[in-house]
């Protein structure tokens, strides 16, 4: 490798891991704000929430990669331009495609890495992000006695704290109300004591101090002859077990089925299994419609394959009838027919959402897989080019234009990812039209900087409007003279 391959690519990854870097964390702190209700208050270890976040990055790939590449190709091409080293690598014979190979082969790269990402490692993410969120939901919101109140956050009890220490913890005016017990309730009530919670917060510890315990025994209904027993204690230990309390892992393979965590190989089995399923189910709909149309078998339609006609068929004869009654038996049996068809399409509808809004999802999907690396790849030619013609690096001008450029691409392809989804337009269409409408851009901005064009240069669009008011001055004054 020359040393100036080395130069231009040591230019373009330092912008391109830095930029990655910073989108990937400024998306983070959005998925963060998204779930942050269902992490908050459930006592979860560091450990825990660094996973959820960890995997919640990967899935930002698709958006934080292709904006990374234009990022990284307009900031290196621009501060070539802004400090010369463009205009002394033309100097010396290097032409602009010379200087933009081995950007070439390493987006190149890129977007093959892209494709493995997309295809192998975002659909474990969403695998993994699923089965989290699925066990943080279960685990119930972290235990928070407050003083003054009765708090029933614990199921099958009722506490009550008057007062706490908060310098050694300790508790005072304690009332426990039991009601676990099948047997009858169950009160304890003690002047002081401490809270104490278990490693595995499995069990919640009362140690209490010289209180008494209120005992009521199982009765029948209407049943007065019972006593209430009443123990005093000096210590006692109140063990209250607590379910669902502590955070749990469940199989996290459980949500492999979900369309976003298959990869391709998977998602054609998916499509194969579904296509086969509504194959058949529109087979069984056409004829239970004939059915119900008034044809006996669906053969009834083709004359050719009745053998008791023979001779022309004349359609008038069909409305002619012997008498009125006839007539109107005939009617009403055809009013009947239309009204059980048109039931029976209206319940074709479920079934027309329960298989084929799947199976347009799946292929949607599948699809989805090669885009990142198209948009990656497309992104380069965008980039590069431009950083090229408006010859200004920094953080300045290229990351406004490059947000331009990314809004329009990312609109596009969710509003063409909706579209397929809900069937207006087919899936590969839908998938790809990003593609399609950045690709014309991409290799008109590529052909723009080869011919040294000036395309966003202030001074040529201020002179050019300078001499339309100039011309209609003079159009003005002509006309009054």
């Amino acid at each position: 490798m020359k040393k100036i391959d080395q130069f231009i690519l040591k230019s373009f990854l330092g912008p391109f891991i830095l930029t990655f870097l910073i989108v990937t964390f400024a998306l983070l702190l959005q998925f963060l704000w998204l779930y942050i209700d269902e992490l908050v208050g459930k006592g979860l270890g560091f450990g825990v929430i660094a996973e959820f976040l960890g995997w919640g990055a990967a899935t930002l790939i698709p958006l934080a990669l292709p904006l990374a590449t234009l990022f990284a190709s307009i900031m290196t091409m621009g501060g070539f331009g802004e400090n010369s080293e463009l205009l002394a690598l033309k100097a010396a014979g290097i032409s602009l495609q010379r200087i933009l190979a081995p950007l070439i082969v390493l987006s190149f790269i890129i977007s093959i890495g892209a494709f493995f990402a997309s295809n192998n490692l975002i659909p474990v993410a969403y695998n993994k992000i699923y089965a989290l969120r699925d066990d943080i939901g279960k685990t119930k919101e972290e235990i928070r006695i407050p003083t003054g109140m009765f708090y029933d956050g614990i199921d099958g009890y009722v506490i009550r704290i008057n007062q706490r220490d908060k310098k050694t913890g300790n508790i005072y005016g304690v009332m426990v109300y039991d009601h676990t017990s099948q047997t009858g309730n169950n009160l304890t009530v003690a002047d002081s004591g401490s809270i104490k919670l278990t490693a595995d917060k499995a069990n919640l510890i009362f140690t209490l101090y010289s209180g008494y315990s209120y005992q009521e025994p199982f009765h029948f209904r209407g049943d007065t002859s019972y006593t209430m027993q009443k123990i005093g204690f000096d210590k006692q230990d109140l063990i209250i077990s607590l379910k669902d309390y502590a955070f749990k892992r469940s199989d996290a393979s459980r949500f492999s089925k979900e369309i976003m965590s298959q990869n391709i190989k998977q998602l054609s089995y998916l499509k194969d299994s579904l296509d086969s399923a509504y194959t058949i189910i529109k087979s069984r709909q056409l004829q239970d419609l004939i059915m119900a149309g008034g044809f006996s078998v669906p053969t009834q339609f083709d004359l050719s394959k009745t053998k008791k006609f023979k001779g022309e068929f004349n359609a008038d004869s069909l409305l002619k009838f012997k008498n009125l009654y006839d007539e109107q038996i005939v009617l009403e049996g055809a009013l009947s027919a239309s009204l059980e068809a048109t039931t029976i399409l209206d319940n074709y509808q479920f079934d027309e959402y329960r298989y084929s809004h799947p199976l347009r999802k799946v292929q949607v999907e599948r699809f989805r897989k090669f885009t990142l690396s198209f948009a990656c790849f497309i992104f380069f030619f965008i980039g590069a080019p431009l950083g090229a013609i408006i010859r200004k690096g920094g953080l300045g001008t290229p990351v406004v234009i490059s947000m331009f450029f990314f809004i329009i691409y990312w609109v596009i392809d969710i509003s063409g990812k909706k579209l397929a989804n809900d069937g207006v337009i087919s899936p590969a269409i839908g998938t790809f039209i990003s593609t399609f409408v950045l690709l014309p851009m991409g290799a008109y901005l590529t052909w723009k900087s080869t011919q040294d064009s000036s395309l966003f240069n202030a001074e040529i669009y201020k002179n050019l409007f300078k001499r339309i008011i100039r011309l209609n001055f003079k159009k003005e004054n002509y006309g009054e003279t």
